[in-house]
This record gives C-alpha cells, sequence and structure tokens, in this order.
C-alpha cells in the first residue's frame, strides 16, 4: 500500500506521532495500527464529542457500487483491512434494513488487535450495528439480533406498526424512534444515537440511505474505494434517491493505493 495524498488538518489530539518515512509506507502491507492513525476520528472539540458520521462504500470506475446486488465481488484484500478498521474505530455502524437483507449482515465483532484502543477511547468491545428502517420488514431470528456482542438498534419513525416493534424488541433490539411518519429523519437519527452516547457514526449504505444522509447534510465524511474493475449494467451508484439542489463541495483528506485500488477520504469542507 502507498500513500498518495497525506491527512492533513490534524489536531494534537489526533496526531499519532511522528509519520513514517514516505518509503516506510510504500509498497507493503500496513499494520492495523497504521490504518487505524490515518482514518482517526476527529479529536473532541471545546465542547467534547459531537457527532461526525463518516461513509464507507466501494464503486467500479464506471460508478456501480454493486455486481449482482453485493458489494463483495468489487473489493478486495485491502478494501476489506480498511472497512474492519473503520469498524473498530466507531461506535456505531448505520445500515439500511435493504442492505442488511442483501448482504446478510451479522453483527460486529470484537477484536482483539484493537481492543486496547477501544478501551483508551472509553468503547466497549465492539460497535453496535443500527438498521434504519421504515416497516421493520427484518428477519428478527438472525444472529444480528439473537447474538449480538452488544444490541442490535432499530432507527424507524413514529408511524411503525407496533406489532413489528414489540417484535423487535422481544427480540432483544432496541428501538429508536427517530421519525415523526413512516420514515426516519437523518438528522434525529444522528442526534437519538449521540444521545446513546454514540458519537463515532459510520454508515455502510446502502445507496438509498446514504442519498438520504447526503441530502439531509448530516454526512461529514466519505471514505471511497475506487474499484479498478469495469462491470456496465444496471447497478446503483453509491447514493441514490432525489438530487441535491446544488451539489455539496467536500475536500481530500487522504489518498491510499494498492493494487490499482484507490483509498480515499473526503472530508466537509
Amino acid at each position: 500500500m502507498r500513500r498518495l495524498f497525506p491527512v492533513t488538518d490534524r489536531t494534537p489530539a489526533e496526531d499519532p506521532g511522528p509519520a513514517p518515512a514516505a518509503d516506510a509506507l510504500a509498497d507493503r502491507e500496513w499494520s492495523l495500527a497504521e490504518l487505524a492513525a490515518a482514518y482517526a476520528y476527529p479529536a473532541p472539540g471545546p465542547d467534547g464529542d459531537v457527532p461526525w458520521l463518516r461513509a464507507n462504500m466501494v464503486s467500479t470506475l464506471d460508478g456501480a457500487a454493486q455486481h449482482e446486488g453485493r458489494s463483495q465481488p468489487i473489493s478486495s484484500a485491502a478494501d476489506m483491512r480498511i472497512f474492519g478498521t473503520l469498524r473498530a474505530l466507531a461506535d456505531v455502524v448505520v445500515v439500511g434494513a435493504e442492505t442488511v437483507r442483501q448482504e446478510g449482515y451479522r453483527p460486529a465483532r470484537a477484536r482483539e488487535e484493537f481492543a486496547a484502543l477501544r478501551a483508551a477511547a472509553g468503547q466497549g468491545p465492539a460497535p453496535a450495528i443500527a438498521v434504519v428502517t421504515a416497516g421493520l420488514e427484518l428477519d428478527f431470528s438472525l444472529p444480528l439480533f439473537t447474538s449480538p456482542l452488544v444490541p442490535t438498534l432499530i432507527l424507524t419513525g413514529a408511524a411503525a406498526h407496533p406489532d413489528r416493534i414489540a417484535e423487535a424488541e422481544r427480540a432483544g433490539a432496541r428501538v429508536l424512534i427517530a421519525g415523526d411518519g413512516v420514515g426516519v429523519d437523518p438528522v434525529r437519527a444522528v442526534r437519538a444515537l449521540a444521545e446513546l452516547g454514540h458519537t463515532r457514526l459510520l454508515t455502510e449504505g446502502g445507496p438509498r440511505l446514504l442519498g438520504q444522509l447526503v441530502a439531509s447534510e448530516v454526512l461529514d465524511e466519505l471514505c471511497l474505494t475506487v474499484s479498478p474493475m469495469l462491470t456496465a449494467g444496471s447497478a446503483q451508484r453509491i447514493a441514490g434517491g432525489p438530487a441535491v439542489a446544488v451539489p455539496h463541495r467536500f475536500a481530500l483528506a487522504s489518498l491510499l493505493e494498492e493494487e490499482g485500488f484507490l483509498f480515499s477520504s473526503y472530508r466537509r469542507r
């Protein structure tokens, strides 16, 4: 892996120490500690922790976010290492119900390699999974609900059917109301998670959810893997839904490369 563009605007609290020489970070597998330092969340400000929502997505050269409905075919081993690192840094992983169904989501697991880092940050052994769903059309017999290390959260609207809410709670999930109607208001969702102490937020999509987060202007950072593949077809882009009135400009924070895959990080300007 090579660093093509440095992480910028680090505060002293975020800085893990002197940066390794450029050649020390070239053409080798980075350690998980190096990846964690490169993708560290912003340090708390004078008012303490504030929510920071980052997205992690993968896209082919021609803009496909999936192949045959799944992201795995366009990923790589290095992409999965970064995927695991971003999860290990997060308090909670926010994901849409359709992605849970398509990707066969399982609970986040504790990883010994990140145990000390999470303990130092005051985090539990693994991030919670928060599923965004209007209708709660989920299989509550899946391990995501029956055997998570930390209880799975469900974000839904006030109009969700009471029977489905009761079924989710019987399965061990914690239901958070984050909208007045059928759907979820992203602003309220971020606030509800922050009230539980979850301020390091990560979303893994899918495209419809990411589009809603973009439109609501709650996304602070996009970690995008550009896969050196072409798929054609009609696969979704990384973000769907109605277009925003004015495109949102983000600034490049870092850029890594391995075997033709580009791993970029863009932050809100």
